[in-house]
């Protein structure tokens, strides 16, 4: 493990871009670049388009380690190049941000009021390749929609089981059981999902460290217990369909959390714009972003 990038991710000050949206949602992500379904033909085509954006925030001289600390990538990304770079080296080597990719391979139906992760069986291969191209930690997203008991337990079950395979591979895990900010329930199942969480930390061994990326809580600081302990190099939020401004206001309210925002990153920004227009906005985004990350 690159001790460079876990002080980054321990110390640093800023926020880490989720830049992962994959298959399903990658048209949704265009469509609001402004890039409609009607401009392109085929998955490969949209994955260049949807890989032309990316590279476009990466290189943006907005985008650096002085207020991102991390970059979450799809797959497909991370086996690409920016600027003739392969595109986790580009962002460590070049602007001081460190690489992660979401592993999963999406969500199964939902069972006991929660959507488990799909099987992965081609994970190993797949850590593999990471750790040789230079990625520091993975990602892997499940989501919470009532507070059941058995679905949350099943939940943290699967993320601690996968992430411990992760680990072995020398990689950082960013446990991610997304609790639904619509749930009805959302507080409740908040008391689970922290009481799941402990119990799986204080199961690890010495030598083993996670992330977790949670759902902004109902009650500002309730995760602290999560933030202070010893086996959590760092608790990320993820903005969950709320607004940015929204997601920010949470997110200053939870001292210590830093942001992982995906739609709440990109919000504003359009293939229409001028380079100028174009980092204007993103660098306005990284700030408010930012700000509320240092809280």
């Amino acid at each position: 493990m690159n001790s460079d990038q876990v002080t980054k991710i321990r110390e640093g000050k800023g926020f880490v871009a989720a830049l992962d949206q994959s298959g399903g949602s990658t048209p949704k992500a265009l469509e609001l670049y402004g890039v409609g379904e009607d401009q392109y033909n085929g998955d490969e085509q949209m994955f260049d388009l949807v890989h032309a954006m990316r590279s476009r925030i990466i290189t943006s001289p907005a985008f650096s380690g002085e207020r991102v600390v991390g970059a979450i990538l799809f797959e497909m990304t991370m086996d690409r190049m920016v600027e003739g770079i392969p595109t986790a080296q580009y962002l460590w080597e070049k602007k001081n941000v460190v690489p992660f990719l979401k592993v999963d391979k999406g969500l199964d139906v939902e069972f006991n009021g929660v959507q488990l992760m799909k099987p992965m069986p081609g994970l190993d291969d797949l850590l593999n390749r990471a750790k040789a191209a230079g990625v520091f930690g993975t990602k892997m997203r499940s989501v919470i929609k009532l507070a059941n008991p058995q679905g949350v337990k099943a939940v943290v079950d699967q993320q601690f089981e996968v992430g411990k395979q992760i680990i072995g591979h020398g990689l950082t895990p960013i446990i991610e059981p997304e609790v639904d900010i619509h749930s009805p329930e959302k507080a409740q199942a908040e008391e689970l999902l922290k009481s799941e969480i402990l119990t799986h930390l204080g199961d690890l061994a010495d030598d083993q460290i996670v992330m977790l990326k949670l759902t902004l809580p109902e009650t500002a600081g309730f995760y602290q217990e999560l933030v202070d302990h010893p086996k959590v190099l760092k608790v990320v939020a993820l903005s969950g369909g709320y607004s940015r401004d929204d997601a920010n206001a949470k997110l200053a309210e939870n001292h210590s959390i830093i942001a992982s925002f995906s739609r709440a990153l990109s919000e504003g920004l359009s293939a229409q714009q001028t380079d100028e227009q174009f980092n204007a906005t993103l660098d306005a985004t990284i700030d408010s972003i930012y700000q509320a990350s240092i809280t």
